[in-house]
């Protein structure tokens, strides 16, 4: 018994002193299964797209040829002229930061009105009706009446992408609320938690999934709302350098720009899909 146990602990010895290699051939496998299928797609994609645009009359340039005149845009992202001459870095920046405050205020107000549309019964019969109605409305079409209301560009397209964004938030809040299991609602009324303690240790943490399902179509829906918003109100912004580079014809800057909005319209998506992810401890899907 005792040679045994004596012979267990060297087996464990040395298992404890096999230094393990910090990158597996199955990570490897794995990393590679994730990235060779898209880059394949891509560069598939980009073959046809300079095949099919070289012949003459063709409306749109090549790969090739986009990337050789729009190279100053692309080798040049921060210089500043003064005005609206600026690089795309200062015009993405400046729609990230009206995107960041009206979400921003999305969320708050969503995650309100949500949880009062989940927890009352007489709010959800007399707001439910209106939300469905008013989220309807495309975005661009709220942008009249918020020139009118703010006299000013920069407020207007905020609003515009608050009053987007904040329809997904307020229905998956909703939801969410709506499914929290009564098992919980009864241990809450045994312990006796006042409403705000109820708020904070029972009705956010379990309906977090749904929040930040919400919150990633909210977010999608900025981003797009930003761009076309800012085609109309003008100014610095990555919509009004688009409406520009068309009114002066530069079709390769065009691309340029939009390949830059999916991106970052990506990378957003990916943010909050991992700060969800985080929170919820691996229960909202990232």
């Amino acid at each position: 018994m005792a040679l045994g146990l004596s012979l267990g602990r060297l087996g464990a010895a040395k298992a404890e002193g096999v230094k393990r290699p910090l990158v597996t051939r199955a990570a490897l496998k794995g990393l590679a299964l994730r990235i060779v299928p898209p880059l394949v797609v891509l560069a598939v994609f980009l073959l046809l797209w300079e095949v099919l645009c070289q012949r003459p009359g063709a409306g749109l340039p090549p790969p090739s040829r986009v990337v050789s005149e729009a190279w100053e845009i692309i080798a040049h992202p921060f210089y500043d002229n003064g005005g609206t001459d600026k690089g795309l870095f200062w015009h993405i920046s400046a729609s990230l930061q009206r995107v960041a405050l009206g979400f921003t205020l999305a969320v708050i107000a969503g995650v309100m009105l949500g949880t009062l549309v989940g927890q009352s019964e007489w709010a959800m019969r007399g707001l439910d009706p209106i939300f469905q109605v008013l989220r309807t409305i495309p975005p661009l079409a709220w942008l009249p009446l918020s020139l009118a209301a703010f006299r000013d560009g920069q407020p207007s397209a905020i609003f515009v992408i608050f009053i987007t964004s904040i329809w997904p938030i307020i229905i998956n809040t909703a939801v969410g609320i709506r499914n929290i299991p009564q098992d919980y609602r009864n241990v809450a009324a045994v312990l006796r938690l006042n409403a705000f303690e109820f708020f904070a240790k029972v009705m956010l943490p379990s309906a977090a999934p749904y929040i930040f399902t919400g919150l990633r179509i909210g977010v999608g829906l900025s981003w797009l709302a930003i761009v076309a918003a800012e085609m109309l109100i003008g100014g610095v912004g990555i919509g009004f350098f688009i409406w520009d580079a068309w009114n002066s014809s530069h079709i390769s800057e065009i691309i340029v720009a939009l390949v830059y909005v999916g991106v970052i319209g990506f990378v957003l998506d990916r943010l909050v899909a991992g700060l969800g992810h985080l929170v919820t401890r691996g229960t909202a899907t990232a």
